[in-house]
């Protein structure tokens, strides 16, 4: 695991489009696994920026999102299908037939988690998988608890995740309560995992990942078990690190040391 700790969000998060722009200018037709939440609005715009500036193309790659509610439709405003259209697929003009997330609305949720995890393995694999952190630990919906050898599947919401994200919902809707998600073992299949973390409130969760015990506890733990992973922060969310002198050293603001 390489954690790269630099000084603020705007550069973590400069960072964090640095490798998804190198994995794409050497594989543009790289297939991306890709987050949402408000860690990742940034990273989306930073890469059309890019894009429209002509530093990176991305009408060529493919891309899996980790999840979605269960018993909303695409078209609902509060699907991840409506958050990767407003802030990435609709902007770039993106081919829609290149853009892969589960169906919430499937009369069988459970046969849509198989279909779409024998998806991702059809198209080759996720060469770079972009992920964000709950407080809990979680990553994708893989709320503590998951078995670290789950497939995509169907997840049931904690109290504490719904109450996150019901920011993005109305005063009268209510948060569903399962979600369709990759599985851990579906993460850990990636050819690359880059987590995204900004931000004091996730510093626990954080420190709980990189330096405590592979557990289903903390269920992004177990990217301690990736063959590469790398974790990118800013100061507030590496704050509780014991070893934040350690990888500071190895990677002083966030860059690589060369042993040429």
């Amino acid at each position: 695991m390489k954690i790269l700790i630099l000084p603020d969000r705007e550069a973590a998060v400069a960072a964090c489009v640095d490798l998804i722009a190198q994995t794409l200018t050497a594989t543009p037709d790289a297939v991306l696994g890709l987050a949402t939440g408000g860690t990742m609005e940034p990273v989306y715009a930073g890469l059309l920026a890019r894009a429209r500036a002509g530093e990176v193309t991305l009408n060529r790659m493919t891309s899996f999102n980790l999840d979605e509610y269960v018993g909303l439709p695409p078209g609902h405003p509060q699907s991840y299908h409506t958050y990767m259209q407003e802030r990435l697929f609709g902007p770039l003009g993106f081919d829609p037939a290149r853009a892969h997330l589960p169906r919430g609305d499937a009369s069988d949720p459970m046969a849509e988690a198989v279909r779409y995890d024998a998806a991702i393995m059809a198209a080759g694999g996720i060469d770079l998988q972009l992920l964000g952190i709950g407080g809990n630990g979680h990553i994708g919906f893989n709320e503590p608890s998951s078995s670290l050898a789950s497939p995509t599947r169907v997840k049931t919401l904690t109290r504490a995740t719904r109450a996150a994200n019901a920011r993005f919902f109305g005063p009268d809707e209510t948060v569903p309560q399962f979600a369709i998600t990759m599985g851990i073992a579906t993460i850990l299949r990636s050819r690359h995992a880059v987590l995204l973390a900004t931000g004091g409130p996730k510093a626990a969760a954080v420190a709980a990942m990189a330096e405590g015990p592979l557990s289903a506890r903390c269920p992004a733990s177990a990217l301690q078990m990736h063959p590469k992973a790398t974790i990118v922060l800013d100061a507030e969310a590496a704050a509780d690190l014991e070893l934040r002198q350690y990888y500071e050293t190895v990677h002083p603001q966030g860059q690589e040391v060369s042993l040429d």
